[in-house]
């Protein structure tokens, strides 16, 4: 590395504070790393890889391409190059690096080359001279990465769902506190106005005493990758590192339907459409209830319809309830409720998607929050967000312990559709109470060499 960012990263390491989550990240770019003409000198920037470059992973880099304090400088996948991506179209890990190299050259005007590509992320956590990391692989693949990268002191943008299991995503959690890295999940709806607009009326009372949040989640398993059809066994593509992509999940027959984009419906890569929502409208949720720090006691009459294919085994249609210690009631649902977020309380309602947000009236739609008021952490850029926190080594919007908590109830609520059996749940200690059988699903096994590595690297 050279000296200026051996300075930097000792400095950010070194002098960084902890917000505490409620106070505003500033937006601007701190002048010590501002050239006289006001552009980010090059040894100043903050160095990102990708561990993943399926269709989500595209998207990101176009995001962070536009911060000019990041520089893109690897990409690592399994994958060389194929199509299965979002809408049947190509992606992998040089086709990723092709757009970063044009994206970069059309900006500066000039051709750009140089973005390195790996396989095996290990290679790219050893790197020095990387400061952080996005991981965005499947569900199956966060937690490792994450622990290497977070124990050799690298920064992590991790895609949602955080986790597979809630014990991986303690263990993720556990780890960016231990190693006091900055995290950021894309759980990218907390850096929406809409949402924070109607929890902050929540918190801020505008509809009473809140009694009943609902969230409607979409439903089915879309065949995002246009490859439902192709079920049978056949030879793995070349440049496909197929035993690597499977990782720590079991053993299973290569076909396209099982990989890529659609790995999402096979329960041991993801959770479906709950989990892949599950770190969006339930996350609001925890956010506008003031619960990110805890979770329910309960999960409640679950029920769920399964997917009938050769690979895909999730749930299309589902619905459950969690309730809480002090009786608040959160219902999730594919089928039965208005997709988005709704906080109903004793004075009103008030609701919101990625689209907008409504209140039952227009005393509450148009309240001013008042300075002396709850004023929630507040972000116009998940992106920005990260890379602002990487440099003042505050907490971002999303940190690891709030998007584990979210999740977690989705992965119980897969649990008790599973078993069709109320859970209770302990969120203190992490475990169910009241069934042995839904206890021990909380974790799941780990193919070797992984199982290992993953043991190494829990704190």
């Amino acid at each position: 590395m050279s000296e200026n960012i051996t300075n930097r990263r000792i400095f950010l390491k070194r002098y960084g504070t902890v917000a505490s989550g409620l106070i505003l990240v500033p937006t601007i770019i701190p002048a010590c790393v501002r050239g006289k003409n006001g552009n980010v000198a090059p040894s100043d920037r903050i160095n990102v890889a990708f561990i993943g470059a399926g269709n989500q992973a595209f998207n990101d880099a176009r995001d962070f391409m536009d911060d000019e304090r990041v520089q893109i400088t690897a990409v690592c996948d399994v994958n060389k190059e194929s199509y299965g991506y979002w809408d049947g179209v190509i992606g992998g890990r040089e086709p990723l690096i092709a757009m970063i190299e044009k994206g970069y050259s059309k900006k500066n005007g000039k051709k750009f080359s140089g973005i390195k590509g790996y396989e095996d992320f290990r290679d790219v956590i050893a790197l020095k001279e990387i400061d952080a990391v996005e991981v965005v692989v499947p569900d199956h693949w966060h937690s490792i990465p994450v622990l290497m990268a977070a124990a050799a002191g690298k920064d992590i943008y991790c895609q949602k769902p955080l986790s597979l299991t809630i014990p991986e995503g303690r263990a993720m959690s556990n780890a960016s506190k231990k190693y006091k890295i900055v995290f950021q999940t894309g759980s990218q709806q907390r850096s929406n106005s809409n949402f924070h607009r109607v929890c902050e009326l929540v918190r801020n009372g505008r509809i009473g005493e809140l009694k009943t949040i609902r969230c409607g989640l979409p439903s089915g398993t879309p065949d995002y990758g246009k490859t439902g059809n192709q079920t049978e066994t056949v030879p793995v593509p070349e440049g496909f590192n197929y035993e690597m992509w499977l990782g720590p999940a079991p053993d299973a027959p290569y076909c396209p339907a099982r990989t890529h984009v659609n790995f999402r419906w096979v329960l041991d890569y993801s959770g479906g459409q709950l989990t892949d929502w599950g770190g969006h409208h339930p996350d609001i949720a925890q956010w506008g209830m003031n619960t990110e720090q805890t979770g329910p006691v309960k999960i409640q009459n679950a029920k769920a319809t399964w997917a009938k294919h050769p690979v895909w085994n999730t749930a299309t249609d589902f619905y459950f309830e969690a309730i809480y210690a002090n009786g608040l009631k959160l219902i999730i649902s594919s089928n039965e409720e208005k997709g988005g977020v709704k906080f109903e309380g004793t004075e009103g309602w008030v609701w919101a998607d990625r689209g907008g947000h409504g209140a039952s009236t227009p005393t509450i739609l148009n309240s001013i929050i008042k300075p002396d008021e709850i004023q929630l952490y507040k972000s116009e850029n998940h992106f920005r967000n990260f890379i602002d926190c990487v440099y003042s080594r505050e907490e971002t919007i999303a940190p690891a312990e709030i998007a584990h908590r979210s999740i977690t109830i989705a992965h119980l609520g897969n649990i008790a559709m599973k078993l069709n059996q109320d859970l209770e749940w302990d969120p203190v200690t992490e475990k169910i109470l009241n069934n042995e059988t839904a206890n021990n699903m909380l974790a799941r096994p780990m193919r070797e060499p992984w199982a290992s590595v993953y043991k190494e690297y829990l704190v």
